[in-house]
């Protein structure tokens, strides 16, 4: 199970704070309904924040040192939010009702499906397996390749036809691709798709094999606010840098 912090931030990793120091960084997903209880709770954790409405999105940067990044769901495309403030306005882009396209994929199965305001409107999920790779050599690794890469070929064409028919009949407005970004890349770029072509692509999902409860999350995630805190950097690390 996940940890998660205070500030409800999960899946923890390492990369450079809005500060440029070295921090573990967790990511959220918000909806916008739940985004000032969400601001409020991270300023009583971290002795509060000053705000700075940057480019890449709107950074908290607590007293103690963490930075918060709060990136809208959807690129800019003309139809801003409303508010009196750089918070307000991206918890109403994010409230938005628009529509994205869902194509997960990884080697175990996939799921393909049609997120509006954070809820599944249709999908499809199945399984096939794709071998994984082997540590024989000669022939038989030879043979293993080739198995390998004609499952992976069925996966594709499969995904891409699955996704075609799910997603036909309905005003798709961006992709979000997710699970392995050799697959996923490959589904998208078959002919099936191809009315799918100059649709923007929302940020790459991270999931485990897709089944319904997996669509049903990435589906309320791609439509919220995506939050990566970074934590302030160890006392202690920084006086060992330091010295």
């Amino acid at each position: 199970m996940t940890a998660r912090s205070a500030d409800g931030a999960s899946r923890p990793g390492s990369a450079r704070s809005g500060s440029g120091r070295e921090g573990s960084v967790r990511t959220a997903f918000v909806p916008a309904a739940r985004l000032a209880g969400w601001v409020e709770r991270f300023g009583a954790a971290h002795g509060g924040f000053r705000l700075s409405d940057d480019d890449d999105g709107v950074r908290l940067l607590a007293a103690d040192g963490t930075v918060a990044l709060l990136q809208a769901p959807w690129p800019p495309d003309g139809r801003p939010g409303r508010g009196s403030d750089p918070l307000e306005r991206l918890g109403s882009v994010a409230g938005q009702p628009r529509t994205a396209g869902l194509v997960l994929v990884r080697r175990g199965g996939y799921g393909v499906a049609v997120a509006r305001e954070g809820a599944v409107v249709a999908s499809k999920t199945g399984s096939k397996y794709v071998q994984g790779r082997t540590a024989a050599g000669g022939q038989s690794q030879q043979r293993f390749a080739r198995r390998r890469a004609n499952q992976a070929d069925e996966l594709v064409e499969k995904v891409a036809a699955q996704a075609a028919a799910i997603l036909g009949g309905h005003p798709i407005e961006y992709l979000a691709p997710g699970g392995d970004r050799t697959l996923a890349g490959l589904v998208l770029d078959q002919p099936a798709l191809r009315p799918y072509t100059a649709l923007s692509r929302l940020a790459f999902l991270d999931v485990a094999d897709p089944n319904g409860s997996v669509l049903k999350k990435a589906a309320a995630d791609i439509c919220s606010v995506r939050v990566q805190v970074a934590d302030a950097p160890d006392e202690a690390n920084l006086g060992r840098n330091s010295s």
